[in-house]
């Protein structure tokens, strides 16, 4: 039996799962290769950052910084703030 026949004698609900299944695992694909795109041009820009002189270890944590919502960041500032000054670090 060729493959177009065994096709043409599924259930159309099991037909109809395997379309779909096809369709998500092509659109997942489709994302994953838009964000390996996006993953390049990020460290582009970076790189870029770089050559003119800003500090990319700098850069990457104030991106993660304004990521929070003010009241977490401040939380996080606060903790790491006693954490120096218990170690001695704070000035």
């Amino acid at each position: 039996m060729s493959a177009s026949a065994a096709m043409e004698k599924e259930q159309p609900a099991t037909r109809f799962a395997k379309e779909q299944l096809k369709a998500f695992v092509e659109r997942i694909e489709r994302l994953e290769e838009e964000k390996k795109a996006a993953a390049d041009d990020i460290r582009d820009v970076y790189a870029e950052a770089k050559g003119n002189g800003f500090d990319v270890k700098a850069l990457r944590a104030i991106v993660r910084l304004r990521r929070l919502d003010p009241d977490e960041r401040r939380e996080q500032q606060e903790v790491l703030e006693t954490y120096m000054h218990a170690l001695g670090m704070a000035t």
